[in-house]
């Protein structure tokens, strides 16, 4: 890799972690989320999990974390775009929520499916 590639790929890593710690300070949603997944990831590891639970689990954490994302950039592209209200622009943000929201429940069933047993398995000794 020569220097000017090194300097790129460092300047690119930069500029990802720099958006990635505006969404987790200025992103109510995003800050929750984290805690959800630090929660899953404690959960995880507490109980025996199968190495497919994991993957699963893990799987499903970015996808809903990646499409949170991908939500607060349309969100924050058509405040630059359209800055006063617009019908139109609250539908493409209410479509965004609701996307994060069905993978957030389909999340929260993944998270039910894998968890449930064990939970019930600590009540039944």
């Amino acid at each position: 890799m020569t220097k000017k590639m090194a300097k790129n790929f460092s300047d690119n890593f930069r500029a990802a972690f720099s958006g990635f710690r505006e969404t987790v300070i200025f992103e109510k949603s995003f800050k929750i989320m984290l805690v959800i997944t630090a929660l899953v990831a404690a959960a995880m590891f507490y109980f025996p999990t199968s190495r497919l639970e994991k993957i699963i689990l893990l799987l499903t954490i970015f996808a809903v974390l990646i499409l949170e994302l991908i939500n607060t950039t349309v969100e924050r592209i058509m405040d630059v775009i359209v800055p006063e209200h617009d019908n139109r622009v609250r539908i493409i943000k209410d479509l965004m929520a609701a996307i994060v929201l069905l993978a957030s429940c389909g999340a929260a069933l993944v998270g039910i499916l894998v968890f449930l047993p064990y939970i019930l398995n600590l009540f039944a000794h």
